[in-house]
């Protein structure tokens, strides 16, 4: 299969098969991944190896050798480059000459290899101990008048060890500011989950998909963002499962999938229809559908009811286990159908098939991602579709329940752990038991907030424990400002991102090990665990060689940065950063479900934690399943914009390619959906640009509609016709993040609400630039 030149060209082949193959092999040469450690790979998703840095989703098994897929090479790959970035090559570039390029550009420059600090007189970052960097930062911090002017943000990528040591060191220095990428994510599902059923996890594992007949899988592409999911989808589809993908956009591994294990369709060219219904409702549009889904399952109800027919309801699970039903069945009694097709963009046969689908499914899984939680109403929908599914009894019973699907390897045990703007009295009581001194109890600082503190100088220094903030971060011209505002900003990092170049007065790159890398401290390999999608919590050991012998762990670096602000108070940071079985003995006295943790974690394949709607146990106010009661908003600002311009207002949505973890972009192609060498194309139903006078493949700028006088706008992008509704575009992140306005957060959890940007288009002067994929490029 050769590889399309640069440009916008059609993709047949279904996801996965041949083409990922040939992709691993790109990307492990074009890497320069040394031979000795390819046999990495074998050791990835193994009991004995290590975790997949790429995605939270679990491992049904370690049967098969191969428990990788085409991204999570990418991921590994990453991480063993041969590729340095020394003091050396900071000699050579200043950091205004980085900044012109690309984030692709920075991603091949490889790993960062020794902690540097940045010097403003020559604009470079010059090398600096371990030692006097702590010190530096230890400086910083106690300078401050107030703990709460630093904030300290989290990637989920990050271990549960470490997690934990720095929410310990944090609260002991004194804040609760705890920025965290779930807070960009799956934040609606924390929040929105416990108040229908008492936890914001989960109530599934894999072993229910074996079970479940029908599967509803809203607002995700798991062919880019999750690929190992697809694995389990086609097993669900060879058994007769009814898969239905609900998704603005048709995504190829929701359609069709060729699994490289499966030797017959490899070599046939056969591959496996995972979805066999396909709805799109308008971006934004998925409250509206899912309160549509409710108020039609009602109705179905009374007609079964007066006709003496089997009750649609549950009835006995509503009665025995429910509260506020009555309350949720009269808002939808009253609920307009008119104004629930008109917001969600599907029409009412199609709502009416798409009831029968779930009243017919004796064992329904509801899965989701960031195309339910990035939105202003995203907790609504969340909890909208927890109502969905407690109306026919479909959580806690095998083969049906709820499945937020995450994307960070560890972002849910990070939130497990205690990384929580907003961490309940019962840990925070569990900590001054334990550790003797009393945690800081107001609410501390999520992201948004953070940046909107650095931009308003109550922040003064901002950490940062992995990940790339300025580019992951909505509104990135405000972002930017926002850091550069600081005193201080410091990161720890595996390499060179966006987030280095653009700084505080003075900055820190602490470089630290892979999840790849192994891990030796005092010659005893040590093991981090993590906690996945489904609540698994396991054990993972790196296989290669660092980097660099310069490189410390994250925990590693959180105790010595620990030490040197805090002395051994409240613990002897460096005694507990030994041993990695000392920090999980600490755990085990704070964290609800963690008893015994060596020992249970020591089994293969780890422990599930228990959740408790899992067992039709309700932690909620009322001590029952709650229905939560939402309104169809009819004036929000996607409304307002939309009356002052008409059809001429499109709602873009932000969205990866698959070339792309997140903010790293490994390479400049989306395969999947046609586009070959460049990332600068938005996604347009060919109508509308037709509508607007736009010939094809026309050069656009887009810019923002929002009532606050902060003109966004990114220019030169390429239209590309698209299967997508009318009124909606779509484009790629971290690009088209500076159109997000820092306040168009969600209601009740603050994520940004990156699916649903009101823009306007303009045929753009701007010539395309002579690298593709540059478009756009942040100052």
């Amino acid at each position: 299969m050769s590889r399309p030149e640069p440009g916008i060209h059609s993709y047949e082949h279904p996801a996965a098969g041949w083409g990922a193959l040939k992709q691993v092999a790109v990307t492990l040469y074009k890497e320069r991944v040394e031979p000795p450690k390819l046999k990495m790979l074998l050791a990835q998703n193994q009991p004995e190896g290590f975790d997949c840095p790429g995605c939270a989703w679990p491992d049904r098994n370690h049967a098969s050798t191969f428990q990788f897929c085409e991204n999570g090479v990418k991921a590994v790959a990453a991480e063993a480059t041969s590729r340095r970035i020394d003091a050396a090559f900071f000699a050579r570039h200043t950091v205004r000459e980085l900044l012109l390029q690309s984030d692709h550009e920075l991603e091949q420059h490889g790993r960062l290899v020794e902690p540097m600090v940045y010097d403003p007189a020559s604009d470079r970052y010059l090398p600096i101990a371990w030692e006097e960097a702590f010190a530096l930062v230890a400086a910083e911090l106690r300078a401050l008048p107030d703990p709460d002017q630093a904030s300290f943000y989290t990637s989920g990528r990050t271990s549960n060890e470490a997690a934990y040591l720095l929410q310990l060191f944090v609260r002991a220095y004194g804040t609760n500011n705890f920025p965290d990428c779930s807070n960009m994510c799956h934040e609606a599902t924390s929040r929105g989950l416990p108040g229908t059923v008492g936890v914001g996890k989960a109530t599934v594992t894999l072993d229910d998909f074996a079970l479940a007949d029908t599967l509803l899988l809203f607002g995700q592409n798991p062919g880019t963002n999750h690929p190992r999911m697809l694995g389990e989808l086609r097993e669900c589809a060879r058994r007769g499962a009814t898969i239905v993908s609900i998704n603005p956009l048709r995504e190829r591994g929701l359609e069709r999938f060729t699994d490289p294990q499966s030797p017959l369709e490899m070599l046939s060219g056969g591959s496996t229809a995972i979805s066999s219904v396909f709805v799109q409702p308008r971006v934004g549009g998925d409250f509206a559908l899912l309160k549509g889904l409710a108020k039609r399952v009602l109705e179905l109800d009374d007609t079964s009811a007066a006709a003496g027919r089997p009750r649609v309801l549950d009835v006995d699970f509503i009665a025995g286990h429910c509260s506020g039903f009555e309350a949720f069945a009269a808002d939808l009694r009253m609920q307009s159908w008119a104004q629930l097709v008109e917001e969600s963009g599907v029409g009412l046969e199609q709502i009416h098939a798409l009831a029968d689908i779930y009243c017919r499914g004796q064992r329904v899984i509801a899965t989701w991602g960031m195309g339910l939680t990035q939105h202003q109403h995203a907790v609504a929908n969340v909890q909208m579709l927890s109502n969905l599914l407690m109306m026919r009894g479909q959580i806690g019973k095998p083969g049906a329940g709820l499945c937020p699907v995450r994307g960070h390897s560890n972002v849910q045990g990070d939130r497990t752990m205690g990384i929580e703007e907003r961490p309940s009295a019962s840990f925070l009581d569990r900590l001054c038991e334990v550790y003797g001194f009393e945690p800081p109890r107001h609410h501390g600082l999520d992201v948004v907030a953070t940046i909107d503190a650095m931009l308003h100088g109550r922040v003064r220094v901002f950490f940062g424990l992995g990940g790339n903030f300025v580019m992951a971060a909505p509104d990135t011209a405000r972002t930017m400002q926002a850091l550069r505002h600081c005193e201080l900003t410091v990161q720890v990092s595996t390499k060179l991102n966006r987030s280095h170049l653009v700084h505080g007065r003075r900055a820190l790159i602490l470089p630290t090990l892979g999840r790849t890398e192994r891990d030796l401290q005092h010659g005893v390999e040590q093991g981090v665990t993590v906690e996945d999608s489904m609540c698994q919590v396991h054990l993972s050991y790196g296989r290669n060689r660092p980097a660099s012998p310069h490189l410390r762990s994250e925990v590693a670096i959180v105790a010595g940065l620990a030490q040197a602000t805090l002395g051994t108070r409240p613990v002897d940071w460096h005694w507990l950063a030994q041993d990695y079985a000392r920090i999980r003995d600490e755990i085990a006295k704070v964290v609800e479900g963690f008893e015994d943790f060596n020992q249970r974690v020591a089994t293969p394949g780890g422990f599930h934690l228990r959740i408790a709607s899992r067992q039709r146990q309700w932690l909620t106010a009322s001590g029952k399943a709650q229905f939560v009661v939402h309104a169809l908003g009819t004036d929000t600002p996607l409304h307002r914009a939309r009356r002052r311009h008409g059809e001429r207002l499109l709602v873009l949505t932000t969205l990866r390619a698959h070339d792309q973890y997140n903010t790293t972009v490994y390479a400049l192609d989306d395969r999947y959906r046609g586009v070959f060498g460049r990332r600068d194309v938005v996604f347009i139903h060919r109508a509308d640009r037709e509508m607007l006078g736009l010939p094809e493949h026309a050069r656009v700028d887009l810019a923002t509609v929002w009532d606050d006088a902060v003109e966004r706008r990114v220019l030169g992008f390429t239209l590309v016709d698209y299967d997508i509704p009318r009124g909606c575009i779509a484009a790629y992140y971290p690009e088209t993040n500076p159109l997000v306005p820092l306040d168009s957060a969600a209601a009740d959890c603050g994520t940004p609400a990156s699916k649903s940007v009101p823009v306007l288009l303009s045929a753009s002067a701007r010539e395309p630039l002579a690298v593709p994929g540059h478009a756009s490029r942040p100052a």
